[in-house]
C-alpha cells in the first residue's frame, strides 16, 4: 500500500506531467494504487495523491460489486454534457464532503496500460469519478469547485492551502 497525500501538499497543486513511458515500473504503480485505493477504501485515486505528479489515475465505480478496476494514462475529456450533482469526497481530504454540480456525461481519450489509444464514455457516478481525477491531474481539488463563502468555511475548518494558486494564475 502507498501513502495518500493529504491536503494541503504541493503535490496536490501541481498540474502533473504527461507519461512518456508505459512500461513494468508505472504498470507496478498502478497496481499499488488499486491497491492502496481498495484499502482506503476508494473509487478513485490520481497519481499526485500518492505523491507522483505525472497524469494518469485508476478508478473502479464498483467496489463492492462485481469490480471494474480501470486505469487511464493521460487523460483528456474529448466532450461533456448534461448536469449531476453528487456529494464528493477525496481520500486526500478525509473527512470532507459536499454537492458538487459536474457534467453528467464525459467522453475520455487516454492511454491504456498497453500504450494504446482508448476512447471512453461516462455517465452518473462514472462521470463524477473520472471528472474528479482529472482535476487531481490538473492540480484542482473538489473544494475549488465550492462557492467562495463554502471556501471559507472550509478553509477555517480544514486550515488555508498555501499552494493553491502556486501553479495557477489568480481568478
Amino acid at each position: 500500500m502507498l501513502d495518500i497525500v493529504t491536503y494541503p501538499a504541493e503535490v496536490l497543486r501541481r498540474p502533473a506531467a504527461e507519461v512518456v513511458e508505459i512500461g513494468g515500473d508505472l504498470k507496478r504503480r498502478v497496481e499499488a494504487m488499486f491497491e492502496t485505493m481498495y484499502g482506503a477504501p476508494g473509487v478513485g485515486l490520481a497519481a499526485p495523491q500518492v505523491g507522483v505528479s505525472e497524469r494518469y489515475f485508476v478508478m473502479d465505480p464498483r467496489p463492492n460489486e462485481k469490480p471494474e478496476p480501470l486505469a487511464l494514462i493521460n487523460p483528456t475529456i474529448v466532450e461533456k454534457s448534461g448536469e449531476i450533482v453528487w456529494e464528493e469526497g477525496c481520500l486526500s481530504i478525509p473527512g470532507f464532503t459536499a454537492e458538487i454540480e459536474r457534467a453528467n456525461l464525459v467522453e475520455v481519450k487516454a492511454l491504456d496500460l498497453e500504450g494504446r489509444l482508448q476512447r471512453y464514455e461516462f455517465s452518473g457516478f462514472p462521470a463524477v469519478i473520472v471528472q474528479h481525477e482529472i482535476d487531481h491531474l490538473d492540480g484542482i481539488l473538489f473544494v475549488d469547485r465550492l462557492s467562495r463563502t463554502r471556501q471559507r468555511i472550509f478553509e477555517r475548518d480544514f486550515g488555508v492551502d498555501k499552494f493553491k494558486w502556486k501553479f495557477r494564475p489568480h481568478r
